[in-house]
């Protein structure tokens, strides 16, 4: 993979080796998590990165993938604004946001990150299997994999080329969102993707004045989707104004902060994330260092 946009276009070329090479990639790596949503909108790509910062700082190896090739915002959320370099092996190096966690993204690619990616689906299918293929990944414990909204090329291509994904649906309370997070259970279902459990993302807001909840968009909604489908629920992540503010700065820090309601929940999310993984899964690779 080339340093370049460019580089992806021969990303429908396959050779006879690819799925001997695909294999061996993902056997590297224990526990691979798909990040999605039925609806835009929801937060998704902020869980996504955050989860994967979390996991990296309780000392887990961790690959962060943006197969939103469209709209990736990935790099965007943690500051990075690097691009992705090649190795001696020819094959491209992952951003490296932290000593445990290494990023890949379109972004990162692409010499203007503004110009828009207009690719069919065959052509998207290949540059995600590249991702896999084509990136130098060290042994993993932890990949998550942040998708586009919608059952569309990109959550099917991850569910076809990584089999052993679990899938972490996020939704917002209300049941515009909720309608659509069905959804995405039925496709996973379809595909038979494991889910690890559902997340409700801006699940009431706490008044920095009179420490109040405000339910501004309702509030149990993921709770009750996540219980009548036979699902875990992972939790309730509030609306966190310091969320936007890092969200644009590209800074993660307030998750350290155990101050905030969303820090807290969020620890308590990863835990459950954590804990998931290991109990569903079994290790895919003897290399990873901590169990």
């Amino acid at each position: 993979m080339t340093a370049q946009a460019e580089g992806c276009s021969h990303a429908g070329a396959t050779t006879t080796n690819d799925d001997d090479e695909l294999k061996a990639q993902l056997d590297r790596i224990r526990y691979k998590l798909l990040v999605m949503s039925g609806k835009g909108g929801v937060g998704k790509s902020s869980v996504a990165a955050y989860l994967a910062v979390s996991l990296a700082r309780k000392g887990y190896r961790v690959g962060l993938m943006d197969v939103d090739l469209h709209g990736p915002s990935i790099p965007r959320i943690l500051g990075l604004t690097e691009q992705l370099q090649v190795g001696d092996s020819k094959k491209g190096i992952p951003v490296e946001f932290s000593q445990n966690l290494h990023v890949v993204s379109i972004d990162s690619l692409i010499a203007d990150r503004d110009s828009a990616i207009i690719w069919r689906g065959p052509l998207k299918i290949g540059v995600i299997k590249q991702f896999i293929t084509d990136i130098e990944w060290e042994p993993l414990d932890f990949l998550v994999v942040d998708s586009p909204p919608g059952t569309g090329d990109e959550p099917l291509t991850v569910a076809q080329t990584i089999p052993d994904a679990q899938a972490i649906i996020v939704t917002t309370p209300q049941e515009v969102s909720l309608a659509d997070v069905r959804k995405s259970i039925n496709f996973c279902k379809q595909v038979n993707m494991k889910i690890l459990g559902v997340v409700e993302n801006m699940s009431g807001l706490i008044c920095p004045h009179c420490s109040k909840e405000i339910q501004l968009f309702s509030k149990g909604g993921g709770e009750r989707t996540a219980l009548a489908s036979g699902l875990p629920f992972l939790g309730r992540l509030p609306l966190e104004p310091s969320l936007v503010v890092a969200g644009d700065t590209g800074l993660s820090m307030f998750l350290s902060d155990m101050n905030l309601p969303y820090s807290r929940e969020f620890s308590l999310f990863v835990d459950k994330v954590e804990e998931g993984s290991k109990t569903a899964s079994s290790p895919q690779a003897g290399e990873a260092s901590q169990d």
